[in-house]
């Protein structure tokens, strides 16, 4: 009986490991690291399959030698019976032995509680006596650390009596953590050796599908382990002499409690992630985690490993811990499960502060004021550019995150907005930067006394005349660099509005750098003699002209307007040094 009790929990550990093809008792040696393939894909690992009491430390509730008797002396190695012989090596030849202290009142609770250091996947619990078997014994776990305790297994031959339980039940999918009580192996017999082997998984019905069973895969789980031994076999009918010289002859019947070894097989909780259990910087026992997790039972994902929900693995999936898809612009993101479920569950992770001026759940796109340069990968330190939008000519600071494009005003274009579109001018507000140039009808600007002329004939000889020299200079009033502004018509003139750059020669005082005006009369400017355009610098040499009506400068066909060249710089102060030389021939 209790070797086919033994097969029976073998057979469970092996159902633990599942279609892992191992020894349960030899650790995993066929490949470097068993929680990857030899194509380095993740699959499901476990720790080899252990003795998890094996060496730890057991308090008891009573030991033998406390006082010392005559049978029980610690200071006395062949009189000792400590907890430490219930968990040290045993063999068939050497069976060392705890045994509580001789105890005379019935019943009387003995406790044995066992921490196992962590979580552990218990899949049995086994004790074998020295003395008779108890009539009554409890077995319960923990998973706190000994906080808070729930009952495993119960053994009595008086079940409804002792434990309130039936001593016959039916376990269903429905009660799968529920503790039952027998009335196996209570019997006295055999007087020694006798064996407790408790089942965590046996005529459990999900056993066969435990991968899938979150109820059974927490009620394998326990950090500690505590069996109460409550009721013994009385020793008075076994004409037991050691009892009576123990008890003085007195004609009571004490008895105790003495167990040999106990084992609780499992493996190290890892949840499918670690291949093996070690102990940390504290020298507490953890899992070497794999698969991107963390945790003494790899029950969480990384940092930053949250592109899916942790999931302990199975023997079809090692679902593994995956790193958010960020472009290398963080370093941190959460799970949003909304997002999982609408991909479809394939990922969930939402990066957060996103570096280098991008933006998006995966950082993939550029934030507000930047523009993508397609230049380089998305996952560049730079692949996000600045709008750099015009802060008069844009209509806001966002642009086109495609093309860099600014929102520009009305009449003004650019990748940035910096300039005038065709047909429009500068003018000085920043309401409208640019307006449109008035349609230019030469014909009705003219006097009825005045007749058409041509204008190839009335632009001679100033037409396309650039010669600058000295006799030139000295016959102008003024010799000025401008850049030329914006236009307006007042009756026959054009006015422009003009920024005096440079002055280099002066006869009129009103003629000082910066804003001013100019004045070109529309049948000039019609012949475009001369020719201005709106936004460009001129050199402008001319006459002065005394008129109230028209302050600032005049050209006409025969003043000299062109474009400036910057060439021009050196031989105009050459010139100007000329004229203060005392040169210049007075017109």
């Amino acid at each position: 009986m209790e070797v086919l009790q033994l097969l029976r929990l073998l057979l469970t550990a092996c159902m633990l490991g599942l279609s892992q093809t191992v020894n349960p008792f030899v650790a995993q040696q066929t490949l470097p690291d068993p929680c990857y393939d030899e194509n380095g894909a993740a699959r499901r690992c476990i720790p080899e399959f252990v003795n998890a009491a094996f060496g730890k430390e057991v308090q008891a509730s009573s030991t033998c030698g406390k006082p010392p008797t005559r049978h029980c002396n610690a200071s006395d190695p062949r009189k000792a019976h400590p907890p430490a012989y219930l968990t040290d090596l045993n063999t068939a030849s050497n069976m060392t032995c705890w045994r509580s202290e001789t105890l005379h009142h019935s019943p009387q609770n003995v406790t044995l509680t066992l921490s196992l250091g962590k979580k552990f996947e218990v899949v049995y619990v086994s004790l074998q006596f020295c003395s008779p078997r108890p009539e009554s014994t409890a077995i319960f776990k923990s998973m706190d650390y000994g906080k808070t305790w729930v009952p495993y297994q119960y053994y009595s031959s008086q079940c409804r009596k002792i434990y309130g339980k039936p001593n016959k039940a039916t376990v269903t999918k429905q009660n799968e953590q529920e503790a039952l009580c027998t009335d196996g192996l209570t019997d006295l017999y055999p007087l020694t050796g006798g064996l407790i082997a408790f089942s965590t998984l046996d005529g459990r019905p999900s056993a066969q599908d435990f991968d899938n069973s979150p109820v059974l895969q927490d009620w394998v789980t326990a950090t500690d382990i505590r069996i109460i031994f409550s009721r013994p076999h009385l020793f008075r009918d076994l004409g037991s002499r050691d009892n009576e010289e123990e008890d003085g002859g007195t004609g009571s019947s004490p008895y105790y409690y003495a167990v040999g070894e106990l084992q609780v097989g499992g493996r190290c909780k890892c949840n499918g992630h670690a291949s093996r259990c070690v102990k940390d910087k504290e020298q507490k026992l953890v899992c070497d985690c794999k698969h991107n997790t963390e945790g003494p039972e790899c029950d969480r994902c990384k940092p930053f490993h949250y592109d899916r929900p942790w999931q302990r693995a199975n023997a079809r999936e090692a679902n593994e811990c995956l790193a958010c898809n960020c472009n290398l612009h963080a370093r941190r993101c959460r799970f949003n499960m909304e997002l999982y479920k609408l991909s479809g569950r394939k990922s969930g992770g939402v990066c957060l502060n996103c570096r280098h001026n991008t933006a998006g759940r995966h950082c993939h796109y550029c934030k507000e004021g930047f523009y993508r340069d397609l230049s380089k990968a998305i996952a560049d330190r730079k692949a996000c550019k600045a709008c750099d939008c015009h802060p008069v000519g844009a209509a806001g600071k966002t642009c086109n995150q495609t093309t860099g494009q600014c929102p520009c005003k009305d009449g003004v274009t650019g990748l940035t907005c910096n300039r005038c579109a065709k047909g429009y001018q500068q003018s000085r507000s920043p309401v409208a930067p640019c307006i449109k140039i008035p349609a230019i009808n030469p014909t009705s600007l003219i006097t009825s006394t005045e007749a058409p002329a041509d204008c190839d004939s009335y632009c001679k000889p100033a037409k396309g005349n650039y010669k600058i020299n000295m006799k030139k200079y000295c016959k102008k009033d003024y010799v000025v660099q401008v850049n030329i502004l914006e236009m307006e018509t007042v009756a026959n003139w054009a006015k422009f509005t003009i920024n005096i750059l440079s002055v280099y020669k002066c006869r009129d005082e009103r003629v000082k750098r910066g804003d001013n005006f100019l004045w070109i009369h529309m049948k000039d400017l019609s012949c475009k003699c001369p020719k201005i355009q709106i936004s460009k610098k001129y050199l402008v040499m001319g006459i002065s002209e005394n008129s109230t009506d028209r302050p600032g400068l005049m050209a006409d066909k025969n003043s000299l307007v062109i474009q400036w060249r910057d060439a021009w710089t050196r031989r105009l102060r050459k010139l100007q040094r000329r004229e203060k030389k005392g040169k210049c021939v007075k017109p």
